[in-house]
């Protein structure tokens, strides 16, 4: 099995495999599952640092493994107008809702009571599965880990 202990803020090597992962799967700090191509993988990282899509990982070998974003269910809120797409981040905001906020368009996980807040306001909403990339909140780092050469052991 391979395994990942750190993370690269950028590489110029090249990039070995990828493995594809959903939001909730990426906020973990120790992750089992299976590259793109099939093969077995541990990643262990830091613990309050979720994985960033198109981060790259080095395995203890060497080898260069990039993180995708898995398709899943969600809802895309599409305002129509500047000052109501304000008012919906604000509503949803305060309800300490995770978001991936877009020009003109939120997402957020499935949930019919938001569906419904957004739809009060005139959104459109789209239930097409999609990346869901949220904010990682005022306080969070938006790079999600660090870089360093020294080896774990573990």
């Amino acid at each position: 099995m391979l395994k990942a202990y750190d993370r690269l803020d950028h590489t110029h090597d090249e990039i070995t495999d990828s493995i594809t992962l959903d939001q909730d799967t990426r906020k973990k700090a120790r992750i089992k599952g299976k590259t793109d191509k099939g093969v077995d993988i541990g990643i262990f990282m830091e613990r309050g640092h979720p994985l960033l899509v198109g981060e790259v990982l080095r395995t203890e070998c060497g080898l260069l493994i990039e993180v995708k974003g898995e398709a899943e269910l969600v809802s895309t809120a599409i305002a129509s107008d500047w000052l109501t797409f304000a008012k919906i981040c604000y509503h949803l905001g305060n309800r300490h809702t995770v978001l991936q906020v877009g020009e003109l368009w939120v997402r957020y996980k499935p949930d019919y009571v938001l569906d419904e807040l957004c739809e009060k306001y005139g959104l459109t909403i789209n239930h097409t599965p999609a990346m869901f990339e949220p904010e990682n909140g005022a306080y969070g780092s938006k790079n999600g880990g660090h870089s360093h050469g020294h080896s774990h052991e573990h």
